[in-house]
Parts: C-alpha cells; structure tokens; sequence
C-alpha cells in the first residue's frame, strides 16, 4: 500500500532546488537520494520514489509515493520539476516509455547510465543525463493561456470522441482541469476507455455516464447520443491516421474520417451544440494522400455548418511526440529490439510538438472560433527525422543505432507544409495560432459527399479515389502501386513519416 502524500507549496523552512521524483526505491535510487540531499548545489531536492513493489512506503527518511503507472500524475500532484530514472538495468523499452511521459508531464527528465556502469563505482548524482524535449524539437515548448479560455469549457457538458487515444485522452486531462458541468469520453474501444478512465480517476469501474462505448460511423447511435446527453461543446479527435493503410483501404478512411464526421456535425447542429471543433492535420494542406483529403474533406463540413447555429472551427497540427503510434513509440520499440530505425528518406522532415502543447493550443483555438475557420498551430520549423532519431538515441543513451531508409510511399511528401497552396494564413489574437483564409467550399459539395459515402458503403476503393479527387481541389491519388504486404510490415510503426 502506497503513502497518500500531497504537495504544499514551499515556504521559508524548506530547503532550496528543484522538486525531484526519482523513479526506482532500490539501492540506485536511495544512494542517489542520499547523495542528492548531502549535496545542495546540485539543485535538486528530492521529495520521494515511484517504485512498483508495493510493500515499500519509505526508502531512506523519503516516502514511496505510488507504482511506476503512475509517474504522469505524481508529476503534476507534488509539482516536481524533475524526474530522475533511477532503475539501471530497466529495459531500454521501459526506459523510454518512462522518459517520454515524464518530459510530456512537463517535467526535465534525467536518468542513470547503464547497469555495468553503475557497478563499476556506484550511482551518483554526477552521472545522470538529461533527456529534454526542446532538444528534439529543436525550441522550447512554449504555453500561453488566455484567460477566456477557461470560462469556455466550465461549467459546460462536454463531449470528446476518439477520447482513448493520444490526443483525446490529453483532451479530457486537460478539459477535466477546467471544471466541466460533465466531461463524456467517446471510444469505440472499450479497453482504451478503461485505460482513460484509470488514468484520470484513479479508479476504472465503468459504470458511470462519462463513458460512451460508440461508432461515429453509426449515424442513428450518434443521434441517440447528442439527444441524451445533450453536449455543449464537442472536441472530434475520433479518426483513421495512419497514412499508406488508408492508402491501402481509402473507402475505410471515408467511413470514418468524412462521414463519421458530417455525422457529429448533423447531430451537434441538431441538438444545439454551442461550439464543434475538429482534430485535423497539416496533411489537410495540398492532400496528396487519401488521409490528408479525408480529413481537408472533414475541415469543408465543418466550414459548410458555420451558418447553422453552432460555431465551428477546425485545428490543423502536425506530428506529436509521445502519441500512441507516433515515430517515438515505433523509435523506441525499434531501438530496444536492435533492429534498424526504418526512415523514409534521409531528407525527410515533419513538423513537431508535444501532446500537451498541442492540445493547449487546441483548446485555445477553440475559444477564437466563429464561423468553421481553420486554424493552424505554430509548430516551429520542421525537424529533420534523421535529425531527431540521432538526438532521441543519444538522450537515451543508445549507442549505434542503424538507419534503414525505405523511400517515400504512396500519398507521402518529403515534407509537410501547414498552409494550402491556395491558402493564406491570417494572425489571430493568440501569438501561437493563425487563420487560414481560402479554399471555399463548393456549392456541390453535399451532392458530392452523398456520392462519396455510397461508393464507400460499396467498398469501391477506386470510385473513392476518383470522387476524392472531384472534391479535393488539387488533390490526385497516388500513380504508383499501393505498398505490398512486406512493406506495411517494414515501415508500420513509421507511417507518419
């Protein structure tokens, strides 16, 4: 059983330095709590361990805070600065694992050398490293918070679909802070829920009314929600990602990224949902992917709904660190496997940020929404992937590590852009967040997706294409032949790059 402990904020009896959580209450981590407390000019004070041997409540005079599942909560709970790593011989996996939730947390990340090094003389406080996410975003992360955008969400009944994965889960975190009157959580998996609710509560029952077990793809289940639960203000996060599978299964990225869509914009208008705002991306701009017109074509509906009651708007971003799926994810499985980090070419870039600050932002252009505008994050200039595996792997210590480059596959771009072609990106009142003005949406549009979703429910893969291709302006499928199976197999975990 773990101690119940809470942070008060420091007063003048406390010694100086940074709040530090260390992961690990074995001899590694009490030697270096030790060392850190007999040695203030490190400028780390620690407060106490995440260890997953629940018998542990104290190690040292420092107490035992919880297991190692729950370091994203004790980081914001005690206000820590820094989490140090503290198990040597943790898996390289679990190591990165641990290293990404605790950077995305907002704290600085350090950690321990190997196992053999530890041997040699002991743990420390000079021998940890640190593992930063400006280092590989190339700029720091950066937060601004207008004061309208609390008043936005509280109070308020709220809905978020695709709330199980990266960006929706962070959207709930962060909404839930807000004071929501309710916050429902939509996921068409049932394991995710269990996992988000976990997270967020500190216990998973599932019999609560915030859970919604549902498919956005089924309109009638959709009008049955938005009738019974009545949001305020709904975040659609809910959508088909990953690019050469959708390039593979287009009609599968309709079904889900375009109708699932017009279906939550039919019923929030339907039901008086105030404000709707879309999870998009920067592959909405100049599509050359079945993903990027699927989700251009999302952006349209909203934008074609602005007249009718409820204020909407869309949000465009590019790739986040730590997402489920997300290069890091695929980085750190191929790294801890030994196998080659599959890239797609060695020009290759993508724009970056980490998931709280994408969703800060979000929440932020949410607030500035008024008639279906898009809205683009500022993201910083595009990092180079080899660029970023080369910084990753020295942060964590992994040494020759071998890039296999694939080549670009069918619908992908060397590089992203933000902002269409036809597109002019306009300032708003928030330093971080633009407009985009252009790109009208066509009066044949409602025919045309009516002619989408049928070819779609037929499972006509070509006719799909070929109507994307009508719909999208400058949008034309990829000429060269889909992906065999050994090269979705090669480059699955990379496939937004």
């Amino acid at each position: 059983m773990y101690l119940t402990h809470r942070h008060t904020h420091r007063h003048g009896t406390t010694p100086p330095g940074a709040r530090t959580l260390i992961v690990g209450a074995g001899d590694a981590g009490r030697t270096l709590a030790h060392d850190l407390q007999q040695t203030p000019s490190y400028g780390l004070l620690p407060i106490g361990f995440l260890d997953d041997d629940g018998r542990k409540r104290h190690a040292g005079r420092l107490p035992v805070l919880g297991p190692l599942s729950e370091l994203t909560n004790l980081v914001r709970t005690e206000a820590a600065d820094v989490v140090i790593v503290a198990i040597p011989s943790l898996p390289p996996l679990e190591l990165a694992t641990l290293v990404r939730q605790a950077a995305t947390s907002g704290a600085r990340v350090r950690y321990l050398p190997s196992f053999h090094a530890a041997v040699q003389r002991g743990s420390r406080a000079d021998d940890l490293y640190v593992v930063s996410p400006a280092a590989l975003l190339g700029r720091e992360e950066i937060n601004v918070v207008r004061a309208v955008t609390p008043t936005l969400i509280q109070g308020r009944r709220v809905l978020v679909t695709g709330a199980g994965g990266s960006i929706g889960s962070e959207l709930c975190r962060q909404i839930r802070a807000y004071r929501p009157e309710a916050l429902f959580m939509l996921d068409h998996d049932e394991s995710n829920l269990h996992r988000l609710q976990l997270e967020i509560s500190g216990e998973a029952l599932l019999d609560t009314d915030e859970l919604i077990v549902a498919d956005i793809r089924d309109r009638s289940r959709v009008e049955q929600i938005f009738a019974t639960f009545r949001p305020e203000i709904v975040f659609h996060a809910a959508a088909h990602k990953h690019l050469p599978l959708l390039e593979r299964h287009p009609c599968e990225g309709v079904k889900s990224n375009v109708l699932g869509t017009q279906h939550l914009v039919d019923a929030a208008t339907a039901h008086g949902t105030r404000r709707f705002v879309l999870i998009s991306t920067d592959k909405a701009a100049t599509p050359t992917s079945v993903l990027g017109a699927t989700k251009r074509l999302a952006e349209l509906i909203v934008r074609s709904h602005a007249a009718k009651g409820t204020v909407g708007g869309s949000v465009r971003f590019g790739n986040v660190l730590g997402s489920r799926g997300s290069f890091l994810e695929a980085l750190a499985h191929q790294i801890a496997a030994h196998e080659p980090v599959t890239i797609t070419d060695p020009g290759a870039d993508r724009f970056f940020m980490t998931v709280e600050e994408a969703v800060g932002l979000v929440l932020e252009a949410a607030a500035m929404a008024e008639s279906g505008e898009t809205f683009v994050l500022d993201m910083g200039a595009p990092v180079q992937i080899v660029s970023l595996v080369e910084a990753y792997a020295a942060q964590i210590g992994a040494e020759d590590v071998a890039i296999r480059f694939t080549g670009l596959r069918p619908g992908e771009k060397l590089s992203e852009t933000l902002v269409g072609e036809t597109e002019q990106s306009i300032p708003t009142g928030h330093p971080r967040i633009t407009a985009i003005r252009g790109g009208s949406v066509s009066p044949d549009l409602e025919a045309g997706l009516l002619d989408l979703y049928e070819v779609a429910e037929r499972n006509d893969a070509d006719a799909v294409r070929q109507l994307l291709s009508t719909l999208v302006p400058g949008y034309q499928p990829a000429t060269r032949s889909a992906p065999t199976a050994r090269e979705l197999f090669d480059t699955l975990y990379t496939d937004d790059f």
